[in-house]
């Protein structure tokens, strides 16, 4: 009862608050709770007729075809690498840009410099793949027509599947150097600077501040990103491989994740159970992972956990 009572006793006296607070759960509560619901798909072979409550129970059918499929490891070992590189990648390449623009004196070249890389975030991924397409086809792309024009081999990207690891991170980095900067810049921006200027006075070198005073301080903005990130490792950037590689079967043994594939099951055979088993397994264990990386980092640095 005092419990119930102190609630009650706080949602009156702080109405507005609880108020405010009020369509942000109504909006998790109707597109992040009631969706999961749908879990229970994956554990039915769905049928239209039938409807959501009456088509067949298979139990863990669904995800025995996913483990006992001949590529699923394959599938999860470039799903898992991909993302790996996406995060920690794209997190040093987003601080390092950050650490110039932050140590530019002239405001109005930042904020245009800031313009021009963020610029790419918005770009759409059927334009990157047009972008890729001029770059690296054989016939007319602009690396091949440049080779030949040198009189160098033509080198034919779309033949080569151990060229598109590098390409894809690549342009994954590229796309998201402009947002991921602008964060780890406020970030700097909110720094003490007297703090700079008393190693300045102690004859600390532009080096000597970067390494001892803005990475120990960007740290916790960085873990904080890279945990985040962690929850969706499984959840591969579907847009970027289907717009760079396509249908492309020669490019699949370094280039197929597990989006790519679930996407192509399911336009043969049009196959909702499955489909949902590799959701419920790509969140289950980013959960996981989430978890187990909190509890790691929570044993060596409490301030840099999530919970």
């Amino acid at each position: 009862m005092r419990k119930g009572t102190s609630l009650l006793s706080g949602v009156r006296k702080h109405s507005v608050l609880w108020l405010m607070l009020l369509p942000v759960l109504i909006y998790f509560i109707i597109f992040s709770y009631l969706p999961m619901c749908g879990i229970w798909l994956a554990f039915t072979r769905f049928d239209f007729r039938l409807g959501f409550f009456k088509s067949p129970f298979v139990g863990f059918d669904n995800f025995r075809y996913l483990f006992e499929s001949g590529i699923f490891f394959r599938l999860l070992r470039n799903t898992v690498l991909y993302n790996a590189a996406f995060i920690l990648c794209g997190n040093m390449m987003q601080v390092i840009c950050a650490l110039f623009l932050n140590d530019l004196g002239n405001r109005r070249f930042v904020k245009t410099s800031q313009s021009l890389i963020f610029l790419p975030y918005f770009i759409s991924y059927v334009l990157v793949g047009l972008f890729s397409y001029a770059l690296f086809n054989v016939d007319n792309g602009l690396i091949n027509t440049t080779l030949r024009s040198l009189g160098l081999e033509e080198y034919n990207f779309y033949l080569e599947p151990n060229a598109w690891p590098f390409i894809i991170v690549a342009v994954q980095v590229w796309k998201g150097l402009g947002y991921g900067s602008v964060v780890y810049l406020s970030v700097m921006s909110s720094f003490d600077q007297e703090i700079y200027e008393s190693a300045r006075i102690d004859g600390a070198t532009k080096w000597q501040q970067v390494r001892k005073l803005t990475l120990p301080m960007v740290k916790p903005t960085f873990m904080l990103l890279v945990m985040f990130n962690l929850g969706s490792i499984l959840k591969g950037q579907f847009q970027l491989f289907y717009q760079l590689v396509g249908n492309n079967g020669l490019l699949f043994n370094t280039t197929d994740i597990i989006d790519t594939y679930v996407y192509r099951s399911l336009t043969v055979n049009f196959d909702i159970g499955m489909g949902s088993a590799a959701g419920v397994f790509q969140s289950v264990f980013g959960c996981a992972l989430v978890l187990i990386v909190n509890a790691l980092v929570r044993r060596h640095d409490k301030d840099l956990a999530l919970f």
